[in-house]
Order: C-alpha cells, then structure tokens, then sequence
C-alpha cells in the first residue's frame, strides 16, 4: 500500500517538474539560443550552410531532417518496450533513434566547422530529447511495477538521490560544451560497457553467488506460469536503516546499503547525464551483481533511479541551460513511449532471462563498435 501511495506522489511531482517548469519558464531563452546559433550559421546549399529556401525541420532549422510521425511513434514504442521490460536500453535506443534512425546525428555534423555553436546546440538538443523519453518511461514503469509489487522503493530512492547531484555537476559543466563527434564517440564506448557487465552477468562466477535470486525467479516464474498473484509474495521491507536494509521478494531475503546505493547512483548517473541517456544500463548490473536482487525486480527499481535523475536532467538543461527540443517530434514519441511502457512490465515477466540477455548483448556489442567507430575515427559500419 506505501509503494503504491509513494507511486502515486512521484505521478504528481514528476508532471509538476518535467513538464510545468520547461514549458513555463524556458520558451524565451529557448528562442533566442536557437534564433542566435541559426544566425551565425552561413548561409547557403552546401553541406554545413541553411538554405532558406528549404522547409523547416528539426528545431525549425531549414533544411534540417524531419522524422515522419510514424516513425517517431513505432521507434518510441519500441524504445519504450525496452526500457520498461529490464530498466535499461531506454536512453540508448532513444539515442540510436535520434541520431541514425532519424538522421540528425550526420546532419548535426555538417556544422561542426562551419557552426560550432549550432552544432553543440543540436548535440545538446538530443541530449535533452533523448532524456524526455526516458523520463516518460520511467515513470509509466514506476507506478507499473509499484502496483506490482515489483519495485523496492527505498533502494531506487537513493539511487535516484545519487544520481540528482551528479546530474546537476555534469549538466552544469558539459551543456554547449560538447560536440557532436566527441559525444557520438563516448556514446558508443559507453554502450560497450553495457556488453562487458551482460558477458560477466552470464559466467559462471557472475552467476556463483546468485542463489536468492535464482530461486526468487524459480517461484515467481512459476507463480506466473500457474497464473497465481504476483502482488502476494512481492516486495517487502523487512527492516530499514541507513546502513542495512532488508527485503524480501518470493520467500527470498535480500540485504543492501541505501548509503552506497546513493555511491551507485552518483557515479552511474555521472557518466549517463554525460551521454544524455538514463543510466539503466549502469543500474541493471549495479542490480543484479552488486545488489544481488532478481530481474523480475531491477527493472522496476532501476526505473524509479531513471525517474528522479531525469526530472533535474531535464530541468536543468531546458532551464537552466535553455536547450530546445523539438516539440513536433518529441510530442509524437511521448504517446509512442507510454503505448510501449504499458507493454513492457505485462509482456517481460513473460520472457525467459536468459533470451532477454542474449538479445541486448548483440545489440549492444553492434551499437557500441558503430558508434566507437563513427565518433572517435570516422568510420561507419551499417
């Protein structure tokens, strides 16, 4: 019941936050920015110049891409699936979307000599576009795998605190400070990261001192198969305190530290507001190997985590930073990602672990290797 109460109060925060604040205070300094940067852009037809005579497109740049609202709305379903099924991947198919799928990442380029200001501006633009999406995931997981009992709400507390100061200090230091090369470099390296924890997830010694969480997913797998109450024998705080708190989940007890669950989630949230992801890919395994604790409930904390580190993200660079987003598109890919995040918590207790592991260790070996590549050297893979 408190789990389900607290869902509820983040619902009303989260709206008042992320929506209220950037749409009532950021339009002036959002307008200007991008008035200024497209001003200081040669003008012309080859590439790195605006032609004028060329329909708007992204940020209401002419000439620039713009994503067919189809698209938008089936790869924000899909972003939004995957997001809310493990807690992870969300920030990082977001970003391949807006940067490959849609084509802004090679037209951002172009006017990395001839208009730095306009090129950081539209890096900065994704960022921000990428963390409206998983944001919107977030929070439609949260209240999701709260009615589920599938969440432990004081370990994603903190570690969405964490993730708060970090946020903060990298938004701060790196807005209008990073090209679109540099970050399309450190994204790919990033997403390796993702590779290194699945392949030690899937070891043997990765595995060795997982035996609570292998047999919490034995009896709640088996609940699911007799079509029993999930709810019943879901998350419960047996004991809390700063320096030891402990659940239990499916007959199964589990202990964590909330001080070094907020360690966790500075240092995660560090390196994903960097990159303008969520971090779930850092959370997950923080999860399952630090924590010890079962998929069937990582995804839900790790996207309360998500959720806190997002609603200041966001905040911050559209306020604070007065970076735009382009609403046309963003608007399209918000109802694509809540179609997919309702999708996501009732489909994946479905799917076997191990297949969901295999699947996003290919994805991200591939997308980790193309954007290496493309950022730091130039080369592209298809």
């Amino acid at each position: 019941m408190m789990q389900k109460k607290l869902a509820s109060f983040l619902v009303i925060v989260v709206i008042c936050l992320t929506v209220g604040l950037p749409l009532l205070t950021a339009t002036a300094a959002h307008a200007d920015k991008l008035a200024d940067a497209i001003a200081a852009a040669p003008i012309g037809t080859g590439a790195g110049q605006i032609d004028p005579s060329k329909s708007s497109g992204f940020l209401g740049i002419p000439g620039a891409p713009d994503p067919g609202m189809i698209m938008c709305f089936l790869w924000a379903i899909w972003v939004g699936w995957i997001f809310s099924t493990v807690g992870a991947f969300g920030g990082v198919m977001a970003g391949v979307g807006h940067i490959t799928i849609y084509g802004l990442g090679a037209y951002a380029k172009t006017f990395k000599d001839t208009a730095t200001p306009l090129n950081k501006l539209m890096t900065d633009s994704i960022r921000v576009s990428n963390q409206w999406l998983v944001g919107l995931s977030a929070l439609v997981s949260t209240v999701n795998y709260g009615r589920q009992k599938r969440l432990v709400t004081s370990l994603g507390f903190f570690l969405g605190i964490g993730a708060l100061f970090a946020t903060l200090m990298v938004v701060y230091g790196t807005a209008g400070k990073v090209s679109f090369s540099q970050y399309q470099g450190w994204f790919g390296l990033c997403v390796f990261l993702i590779a290194a924890f699945m392949i030690y997830e899937m070891s043997p010694k990765g595995q060795s001192n997982k035996k609570a969480a292998k047999e919490a997913v034995k009896a709640f797998e088996e609940t699911v198969k007799c079509k029993g109450d999930i709810c019943e024998q879901g998350v419960e705080t047996l004991k809390w305190s700063l320096a030891r708190t402990e659940i239990s989940f499916f007959g199964q007890k589990f202990t964590f530290s909330p001080i070094w669950a907020f360690v966790g989630g500075f240092l995660i949230s560090a390196l994903a507001s960097f990159i303008g992801v969520g971090g779930g890919f850092l959370y997950v395994p923080f999860l399952t190997s630090v924590v010890g604790l079962p998929m069937f409930v990582v995804a839900g904390t790790s996207a309360l985590a998500v959720l806190i580190g997002m609603i200041f993200s966001i905040f911050q660079f559209m306020v604070m930073k007065g970076i735009p987003v382009y609403w046309p598109m963003i608007g399209v890919e918000l109802i694509g990602i809540f179609v997919g995040s309702m999708i996501g918590p009732r489909t994946g207790k479905y799917i076997p672990e191990k297949v969901l592991k295999w699947i996003f260790l290919v994805l991200a070996f591939y997308i980790g290797l193309r954007y290496t590549l493309r950022g730091f050297f130039g080369i592209s893979l298809l």
